[in-house]
């Protein structure tokens, strides 16, 4: 059964289209309309091995925060529907990814309950135009939606274009081994028999 999901959302502030394969090899096609953000969901993809499409048109003479938070809602829909009833999969991953002087940690658990646990300073504000606490909205908006509980932690770092690189890596890398099908797995990943 192919694990594919395209998720759709209009608004005032954001029209944006996500596709998503989970067992794809990392291949990306991403216009958002803000550069840094296209950087990020592309390594994201990369590095995840989830084929990403994201297409977005958002209210970006306002700024960029529409675009980024609803990416990381429409994305985390696009992921929850491609899990399915999650049968099979590994549920649990983790990683811990350097980027020159950034070091950041990221635990996923496909658990159906969505929260974000961030611990991510970043002292520079920006990132040529890009505001750095959208990282936080995007993944906020990702874990809630997906129904994942996502754990993001800073463990070294100061320049705030690798930190932030690292943060996406590193959760790419754990939610590739936590959406991984697992063949010791039968059925759900839970002794509840739910997630």
């Amino acid at each position: 059964m192919a694990r594919v999901a395209s998720v759709s959302r209009q608004t005032a502030e954001t029209s944006i289209e996500v596709t998503v394969n989970l067992d794809g090899t990392g291949i990306s096609d991403i216009s958002t309309g803000v550069g840094f953000f296209d950087h990020m969901l592309t390594a994201l993809s990369r590095h995840s091995l989830v084929n990403l499409t994201v297409h977005v048109k958002g209210d970006t003479w306002v700024d960029d925060h529409h675009t980024v938070e609803d990416t990381g809602i429409v994305l985390g829909q696009a992921l929850r529907q491609a899990l399915g009833d999650k049968r099979g999969i590994r549920r649990f991953g983790d990683a811990l990814v350097p980027l020159d002087e950034a070091l950041v940690m990221a635990a996923v658990d496909i658990s159906g309950r969505g929260e974000l646990y961030w611990d991510v300073p970043i002292g520079p504000e920006k990132v040529g135009t890009f505001d750095t606490e959208l990282g936080h909205e995007f993944f906020c908006g990702l874990a809630r939606d997906a129904g994942m509980t996502v754990h993001l932690r800073e463990v070294a770092g100061e320049n705030a274009h690798h930190i932030l690189e690292a943060t996406f890596k590193s959760f790419a890398r754990a939610l590739r081994a936590a959406v991984e099908p697992d063949p010791r797995v039968e059925g759900i990943p839970s002794t509840k028999g739910a997630l």
